[in-house]
């Protein structure tokens, strides 16, 4: 298997993304190739002990800054790490990819180059929420800040699809993020999406969710727009930070275990959903062990052929 990762982006480039690859390569056996200036990548990689036939570096001369505006800047940039490593696997020499860099970008990149389902009017990003041994699937995280009642409805099939992968249960229960359980609650889109989701058979839908539902296992798929999902997703990831933080001297080394299990670093990246292809999404502030963690990712999804199944179920709503 070949993963192309983008060596350039993410706020701690290319160092921490050469690290993340390298472990990823001892680790698994994987091929990876890393896209990025050749010089710097080249630096990088002399640190480090790996098969020199399993790691290539394929030079690209543009990098998408963080700050920049995504589809302007894959106009401009043609020859930029994402959009090379993006147009790797749209030629197949590459099985997936793996950026830290700006989130917009690669999915403007997946998006325009890599082409979305037929039928799918909007991909989402769908993440890991670990809780101790189990995990939710939380979906859209920030793609989509507006999203229609149908849109939300492809997000819950997907996003079963890929829990399926993840969690291992063939019929992952799904639920609509709301502000209350009842069927009332909600603004229109998701009294509309409600609707269309309860009129589905073998979807597994258990309702609306609140916020607390997604650490009691009520819905093992928790779906809701990007704007929403994204704000839940920081303030999970900002908490998480601050009991770790408070935790971590009171603790003796048999607890820490305990704290990593809800690390989102431990998952490394979530898929965008919709896509022809495997494209992962790492935080920006990924270090090497969430990289590696990410690419990690990515052979599981290749490995279960993610993007087959995941038509299949849309084919069947």
């Amino acid at each position: 298997m070949r993963i192309a990762v983008d060596a350039m982006g993410g706020d701690y480039a290319p160092g921490e993304v050469v690290r993340g690859a390298v472990g990823a390569v001892n680790q698994t056996g994987v091929e990876i190739l890393l896209v990025g200036d050749e010089n710097r990548v080249g630096n990088e990689l002399s640190r480090y002990t790996y098969p020199a036939d399993r790691v290539r570096i394929v030079h690209c001369t543009e990098v998408v800054e963080m700050n920049e505006h995504p589809a302007l800047a894959l106009r401009k940039k043609k020859d930029s790490s994402i959009v090379v490593a993006t147009s790797l696997v749209r030629a197949g020499k590459a099985d997936a990819l793996v950026s830290c860099g700006n989130t917009g970008a690669q999915m403007a990149a997946a998006t325009f180059i890599l082409g979305r389902f037929d039928g799918v009017e909007r991909s989402a990003i769908a993440a890991i929420i670990p809780i101790g041994e189990r995990c939710t699937v939380l979906l859209d995280i920030g793609a989509n800040v507006d999203c229609k009642p149908r849109q939300l409805v492809q997000f819950a099939v997907m996003g079963r699809a890929y829990a399926a992968i993840v969690t291992g249960n063939p019929s992952p229960s799904v639920g609509l993020l709301s502000n209350g359980e009842e069927e009332a609650k909600g603004n229109q889109a998701v009294l509309e999406a409600h609707a269309l989701l309860k009129e589905m058979r073998g979807l597994n839908f258990v309702g609306n969710v609140e916020g607390r539902d997604i650490f009691n296992g009520r819905s093992e798929v928790v779906v809701c727009d990007g704007f929403v999902g994204n704000i839940v997703l920081k303030a999970v990831e900002g908490f998480m930070s601050l009991v770790m933080g408070q935790l971590q001297g009171v603790l003796a080394d048999g607890g820490q275990g305990a704290l990593k299990s809800f690390d989102y670093h431990q998952v490394g990246g979530a898929p965008l959903l919709g896509v022809e292809g495997v494209s992962i999404v790492c935080h920006g502030s990924s270090r090497g062990e969430a990289v590696t963690n990410g690419i990690k990712m990515a052979i599981r999804c290749v490995e279960n052929d993610m993007v087959a199944r995941l038509k299949a179920e849309l084919a069947g709503c």
